[in-house]
Order: C-alpha cells, then structure tokens, then sequence
C-alpha cells in the first residue's frame, strides 16, 4: 500500500449531489449516516463536514480502505465508525454498535479507487500483477481460480452475463486451452490473451479488449450482484420515515437492481382497477431523482471513474414495508 493520504488519492464521484440529496435526512442531532461502501471516506468526509449533527458509520470489506480512511476521518473523533463488514451486513454491523435505524445510507457500488491504483490488487488490466480482485483480501476465492478452476461452460456465462462481452464464447474457450499448458497466475498472459482473440475491429471501437473480462471476473469473485440483491432491501429496512438511500451504480446490471427495488417502493401495490387503495398498498418510498442522473461533462473531466455512473435516491414516506420486497435473480452467481 502507498503511503499517499486519501485524500490526495480519492476524489469522490457525484459528491456535491450526494450531499445535497442525502443531507436533509441528517439534520437532527445523532442522526445516523452509513457509508456501506466507505472506500478512502470522501463521500463520508463531506457529509460530516455539511452535517455537524450527524455521525456516522463507515463499512467496508476491504482492510486497506479501512485504514486509509480511518487517518482521513480521525479529526472527527467519535462522531465516525469504520466496520469491516460487507453491505448487506449492515443490519448486524449496527445491531453490534447498539443502533437500530439509519437516517441515510449510501451504497457507492463497485471497484474503488484504492483497489484500482494498488498494484498488487490484480484489478486493473494496464499492469502485470497478481490475479487477485478480491475487496476482502482475507478471505474468498481469487480471480486465478475462476479462470483456472471454472469450467468454459461457467466463464461463457459470467463473461456474457457480467461483462456483456460480445466474444465471451471465444474467450472461454481460449481460456481453457491456455490453462492447459500454464495455469493463469499474472493478468499479463490473461491480457495477452485477449488481445489475440478479441478481434482488431473491436477493439478499436469499442476500447481495451481486457476491460469487460477484468469487470466480470470482479464481480463473480466478490459475490457483487447477489450481495447487492442482499444489501439494498436490508438497508432500507433500516430507514425510518423521512430516511434517504442514495445508489451510486456503475454497471447496468446493479443499476437495474436499483431501479426496480427503489421503484417498487414507490409505486402502489394496488391491483389495476380497484376503486379504492388500501392504506398498505400506497408507495412507501418517493424517488428523489427522475430517473438515474449522470455526471456532466465538467465532472467527467475532472474524475474520468465518474463518466459511467448512475445515481438514483428515495425517501421512505411510511413505516411498513411490503413483505415480499426482494430484487429479482436474473443470474446465477457464485455465492461463498
């Protein structure tokens, strides 16, 4: 790990927006702020600063981050909290902290800046390094055994389904035909590899031929979509009325999760036709945003990591839930 402060390492995406959407459910003294994906704690860092108030807890399965914000947030003192924990964990993260709702949670999805910019991470495909892609480097399977243990039936699938990558059949199956001589151990051959048998016309037009297998070999070794399916119901259990969620999604897949959930909550549950709507059938929660806002060029060009974000945030406007508030399973994913 280096040794550059967060803060001069990280800048948060959307930041300004995330405050000013998430700050007036924080007005109260002790109100409670998650971050469920703390990172190097700017978007923690500016609510604390907008919101005297507030405290809040950081969560994050990925140690280094943890650390890395704590010295960031330290000048806060008790007012801030770190976990380590995964985000669909809040609920206990809490219960072990004596506290039972949260006034406004922030889910930030995705790969970090710290898990990017550290080589020994395997993240990033611009540098031969170790293929690891685990946020919690204290448990889990690695990238290396997905590549080397799957079979090409299973990298097909998570290369179509999580990196919707046109030559996922192609790719599997060189895959296995490398791993036949030399088991993948660096992304360098994994690279490599890709350049060859992604064709020359795609990638010119649609950039670096190892981008979406590096997203979908993250996102299967950390679990990210079912655990999301997970989180976000469990967090907005945890709101009370007037509570905010805010969603910061970077790949369609997660996006479509929020989507559906938020808005679910916000429509009526009343059957088509019926003359009267019935006091638990009315929309539990008011979308903040219409539809999922982006970053604008000015944003883009100050933090390029911010040019693929969705945003999408809600209040709850009644205490009851519908029981059956679940995300829909539309992949299989490899779940430890």
């Amino acid at each position: 790990m280096t040794e550059r402060a967060a803060a001069d390492r990280h800048q948060p995406v959307l930041r300004d927006r995330v405050v000013d959407l998430l700050a007036p459910a924080l007005q109260q003294p002790g109100a409670v702020y998650v971050d469920a994906t703390l990172g190097m704690g700017g978007h923690t860092e500016a609510i604390l600063r907008a919101c005297p108030g507030a405290r809040a807890v950081g969560i994050d399965r990925d140690t280094e981050a943890l650390a890395l914000a704590g010295e960031r947030l330290a000048g806060f003192g008790e007012r801030f909290v770190p976990v380590h924990a995964v985000y669909d964990e809040i609920p206990a993260a809490l219960a072990e902290l004596s506290i039972s709702r949260a006034d406004a949670i922030l889910y930030d999805l995705g790969v970090s800046s710290l898990q990017l910019d550290e080589e020994e991470r395997g993240f990033a495909y611009r540098m031969d390094a170790p293929l690891d892609m685990r946020m919690d480097q204290s448990r889990g399977m690695t990238a290396a055994d997905v590549l080397n243990g799957y079979s090409e039936a299973e990298l097909t699938r998570i290369l179509k389904d999580y990196g919707e990558e046109r030559f996922a059949r192609k790719i599997a199956r060189a895959l296995v035909r490398r791993r036949e001589q030399e088991p993948f151990t660096t992304s360098g051959p994994l690279v490599q590899l890709l350049h060859e048998v992604v064709p020359a016309a795609s990638q010119r037009s649609g950039g670096h031929p190892a981008k979406r297998t590096f997203q979908a070999l993250r996102i299967e070794v950390n679990a990210e979509l079912s655990t999301w399916r997970a989180a976000l119901p469990a967090g907005l259990d945890l709101l009370p009325v007037g509570g905010r969620v805010l969603v910061l999604a970077y790949h369609s897949l997660e996006d479509r999760i929020a989507k559906q959930l938020l808005g679910a909550g916000a429509t009526s549950s009343a059957p088509p036709g019926m003359p009267v709507e019935l006091p638990e059938q009315r929309p539990w929660l008011r979308l903040l945003t219409r539809g999922a806002e982006q970053a604008d060029d000015q944003e883009i060009a100050a933090n390029p990591r911010a040019a693929s974000v969705r945003l999408r945030a809600a209040e709850r406007i009644r205490e009851t839930a519908p029981a059956d508030l679940h995300a829909p399973a539309d992949h299989k994913e490899n779940r430890r």
